[in-house]
């Protein structure tokens, strides 16, 4: 089952690395996080994933990597300057700032409708260039990549040969001055894209079009996500954006809703057009604003018409960080390892419901917190027995810090999880930050640790897999912090291994454990390289 609600997730990757507030210790900065020792690993597998699948793997893309920071008038032909808006309004009461499209005419921190009128508010920082400040120098932090791609067209062509159709992808950071930022991860000021522009004749745009987004579904699935998850939505003709044609956003159930993860948008010759000299001569198919400024035509010669033709674009457009938030939750998991006796839960739920009642009558948390905080607990104390692993992430919540009971509660729940529940990753294998775990089963015993961390030496060295060895604690709490990490395979060293237990048969094997069924089997050392090469490739 995947993560019922944000605070599960957040909860789980401050607490094990993943992704930490940033700035933290300032106080931290709205809109930004920071991904951590096990963030960076899960983002990057996602990403090589991405590229390894829409570039590596075709024959019909190649891969660039563009400026963050452009010429400004980039952002004056594509549109950016004049349309990269949103409706802003101030909560005359509390002074908040939100988007007036994403509040219903209150405001969700005090409830207040006293509420100022919407103006417009352009969502691309900007920058100065050079020394000195002035008017006239300065540009702007990327809002997308998209741009990159398309100004460099003509490089990439002219130096490949590439003929239509054929693709440029891009990874990278982007930047947008979001008004509310909101949701952990979801929408931030500070974000990656893997973005594909994919170049085709004019009249064969709606097939490739048609065609991307059935190949985008099922990449998506490849790696992890469900497809009762996943639902295209056809943008209906109001709701396209300036340059599209046509747009198909695959939303997906995130903890708070069904939201965008990837668009696929028919861009027709919107772009190349708007970033060409001579537009009059184009034929273009696309209204864009006169161009006074470039020094090219971005055409391409089409060797059967022998005419120059300006390509029509499909692109499908995903946020990295939104895969990350994706995965985090399509693989999350409370799973009960054995049924906790109605003696141990009845503490639990008497300090459950004593927590809740102090959170109803404390007057200090803000009426939003509030809600969202019984919200949660009421959730929980509705089946204890099935949702105890979620009060770690009830008494992460905002609020809950200034509730005195809140330590009482927590020392009621953490010896009923650690014995009876498990907080699981289910990642693809291929995908999981950390691969392989070597635990040594008596960390004081110096033949069984030199052996422990000599099979993590050679695992490692192969550079397939990232392997760590691990002695922190008893061997069910290794297993457990590996589960809540996502590590496909637990490798435990004992004395079996070294030819001193009851079978001498078992000599230079290991136990080998499995993250999702939690069995176990015996492995030769010698054939642990391939044992799990194959299993990881089966995903297995």
């Amino acid at each position: 089952m995947a993560a019922q609600t944000m605070e599960q997730l957040v909860s789980l990757c401050k607490r094990r690395g993943f992704i930490f507030p940033g700035s933290a210790v300032y106080g931290g900065l709205q809109g930004t996080y920071d991904y951590g020792p096990l963030g960076v690993e899960l983002k990057n597998n996602l990403k090589l994933a991405w590229w390894r699948a829409n570039v590596w793997e075709r024959e019909d893309m190649e891969g660039i990597d563009a400026a963050i920071l452009m010429n400004k008038l980039t952002w004056r032909y594509s549109g950016h300057e004049e349309t990269f808006v949103d409706p802003m309004v101030d909560c005359k009461n509390c002074k908040m700032r939100w988007r007036a499209d994403q509040i219903s005419g209150k405001c969700p921190n005090c409830a207040s409708t006293e509420l100022t009128e919407p103006r417009p508010f352009n969502l691309m920082f900007k920058t100065q260039i050079g020394p000195v400040p002035d008017p006239e120098s300065f540009s702007y932090l990327r809002p997308e990549t998209a741009q990159g791609i398309f100004v460099n067209f003509k490089h990439v062509l002219d130096s490949t040969s590439r003929k239509l159709p054929f693709g440029i992808a891009q990874i990278g950071k982007a930047f947008r001055n979001e008004i509310t930022p909101r949701n952990f991860i979801f929408r931030v000021r500070e974000f990656e894209q893997m973005e594909i522009e994919f170049f085709v004749r004019p009249g064969e745009d709606e097939a490739w079009h048609k065609k991307w987004v059935e190949d985008r579904i099922n990449w998506w699935l490849s790696v992890g996500l469900s497809r009762q998850n996943l639902e295209p939505y056809h943008q209906k003709p109001e709701e396209l954006a300036h340059y599209a044609k046509a747009t198909v956003d695959l939303l997906y159930r995130f903890p708070h809703g069904l939201e965008e993860l990837e668009g696929i948008a028919n861009r027709t010759d919107y772009d190349l057009g708007s970033h060409s000299k001579d537009q009059g001569a184009l034929g273009l198919k696309a209204r864009v604003s006169p161009n006074s400024h470039s020094t090219d035509k971005l055409t391409y010669f089409d060797p059967e018409t022998k005419q120059h033709v300006v390509p029509f674009v499909i692109e499908p457009s995903a946020g990295v960080d939104r895969g990350v938030l994706a995965l985090l939750s399509e693989a999350y998991a409370e799973e009960q390892v054995k049924p906790a006796p109605a003696e141990r839960l009845k503490p639990v739920e008497e300090a459950l419901a004593t927590f809740l009642k102090s959170v109803s009558r404390n007057e200090k948390i803000p009426a939003q917190a509030k809600e969202a905080l019984l919200a949660e607990g009421e959730r929980i104390a509705q089946a204890v027995g099935e949702r105890l692993p979620s009060i770690a992430g009830l008494l992460s919540m905002p609020g809950a810090e200034s509730i005195e009971v809140a330590k009482k509660l927590r020392g009621q729940v953490d010896p009923v999880v650690d014995e009876f529940y498990r907080t699981v990753l289910h990642f693809k294998p291929h995908l999981a930050p950390i691969k392989v775990a070597v635990l040594p089963l008596k960390k004081n015993n110096p033949e069984i640790v030199s052996t422990a961390k000599g099979i993590r030496r050679k695992l490692q060295s192969t550079g397939s897999m990232r392997v760590v060895y691990d002695d922190t604690g008893a061997i069910g709490k290794l297993y457990r912090r590996q589960d809540e990490i996502g590590t496909p395979f637990c490798i435990t060293v004992d004395f079996d291994t070294l030819g001193e237990g009851q079978d001498t048969a078992l000599k230079n094997t290991v136990t080998v454990r499995h993250r999702d069924s939690m069995a176990q089997e015996r492995v030769a050392i010698s054939e642990l390289e391939t044992y799990l090469r194959e299993k990881m490739q089966s995903g297995a």
